[in-house]
């Protein structure tokens, strides 16, 4: 029996929001590059990845959450402008990036941070960046220019906006087909 679990923190979008940015998908998927898209159902904003965790350690960390999430009041994110991390240039990550709601969004993943370094979770070394991954880049080959000039032209698209409410802590069961989320607990913002 499995005694670890694969586990993160993150924000669902709303289905309208989620179409829009599946349209963006297909746009950029036309470029003969290797990269891994993500599957419509399957698009959130990660707040915090937690790794392998025990499981008897689930509810502590579903508990900790809470206490983040009542910090912080229910708000609105806009979901806009394409770009890749490291680089457009060098892309390797796929992103839709965030503008109206990002200080509540950094707001909660402070708190997150906060409780969740208390049961021993390592803070993050890097700045937080709200953005919804929409593609890893496998390989690069002849098409990556193309695909960083389509980012690039896609750098101030407007996706949607959706209502963050609530926080939800995940497994992630990795299997050929690609990840499978399972919400493990889910808080409400602002309690």
């Amino acid at each position: 029996m499995k005694k670890t679990v694969r586990t993160f923190v993150a924000v669902e979008i709303d289905e309208r929001t989620r179409r829009a940015a599946t349209k963006l998908i297909e746009k950029l998927s036309v470029v003969p590059v290797d990269v891994k898209w993500v599957a419509p159902h399957n698009l959130h904003i990660t707040l915090k990845f937690l790794g392998d965790v025990s499981l008897q350690e689930t509810a502590r960390i579903c508990q900790a959450v809470q206490k983040a999430a009542v910090e912080v009041e229910p708000f609105e994110l806009s979901i806009e402008g394409a770009g890749a991390f490291p680089t457009t240039k060098r892309p390797r990550t796929v992103w839709i990036g965030s503008r109206v709601g990002e200080d509540q969004m950094s707001a909660l993943h402070k708190q997150l941070e906060r409780r969740l370094a208390k049961l021993g979770f390592r803070k993050d070394s890097r700045r937080f960046q709200a953005h919804l991954t929409i593609g890893r880049v496998k390989r690069g080959g002849p098409g990556l220019s193309e695909l960083a000039s389509l980012i690039e032209e896609n750098a101030q698209c407007e996706i949607g906006k959706t209502t963050i409410s609530e926080a939800v802590v995940f497994s992630s069961e990795l299997g050929p087909e690609g990840p499978t989320y399972h919400p493990l607990g889910r808080a409400k913002l602002g309690g």
